[in-house]
């Protein structure tokens, strides 16, 4: 194991899960760590490491999000370690090339948030993708609304900001707004407790 993957598994074991869906996830990513597979890179057709960002503006009641040209939904932005253990580098990376933003802060160096995701089979590039897992490891960043955005058409077909109490209307992935935004958006109400006092989530989506 090198010396970066080494260090992502000890923040894995540090990581505090905040509901059950992280304990269990937590559990089932050490267990890939220890299992001795390649998961650095999609060689490992099964399930590899990935990185996303939940980037917001210094407000907190916004979230950039992209519209993929895959999943044809307002997500999250992020990618795939491609053999590179250090995912906070590869987060930021990500952001930058899927949003033309030339710069974004940390507000956490750890990890934010762990997800085991399941991708459903698709085409790529001409080429069909096998289901597979997504070893998601997510970092909470800050950028200026005001700084120029520009979408990657390789990726996707525009990136704009969000308000919180809309993610739930602009995305069409039930599951990723019920599971996963509702969650970090849950995440941010306790870290920034009383900033975001006036955007609730509700069985109805984000209001």
């Amino acid at each position: 194991m090198t010396k970066e993957l080494s260090k992502l598994e000890q923040q894995i074991q540090k990581f505090m899960p905040f509901n059950e869906q992280e304990e269990h996830d937590k559990a089932i990513l050490l267990k890939w760590f220890e299992s001795g597979s390649d998961i650095l890179t999609r060689e490992n057709e099964i399930a590899h490491l990935t990185a996303s960002a939940w980037v917001v503006s210094p407000d907190k009641k916004s979230v950039l999000m992209a519209y993929h040209n895959i999943y044809h939904s307002w997500a999250w932005l992020g990618g795939h370690a491609d053999g590179d253990a250090d995912l906070h580098h590869v987060a930021q990376k990500e952001v930058m090339e899927e949003s033309g933003l030339t710069h974004v802060k940390f507000l956490l160096d750890e990890p934010f948030s762990i997800e085991i995701l399941s991708v459903d089979g698709h085409m790529k590039k001409g080429h069909y993708v096998s289901t597979h897992l997504h070893l998601n490891v997510t970092y909470l960043m800050e950028a200026d609304p005001k700084d120029a955005v520009q979408n990657r058409p390789e990726e996707n077909s525009a990136v704009a900001w969000i308000r919180v109490d809309q993610i739930a209307e602009k995305s069409t992935e039930p599951w990723f707004v019920e599971h996963v935004y509702a969650k970090l958006c849950e995440k941010m109400q306790v870290k920034f407790r009383g900033r975001l006092s006036d955007l609730k989530f509700s069985e109805k989506g984000l209001k």
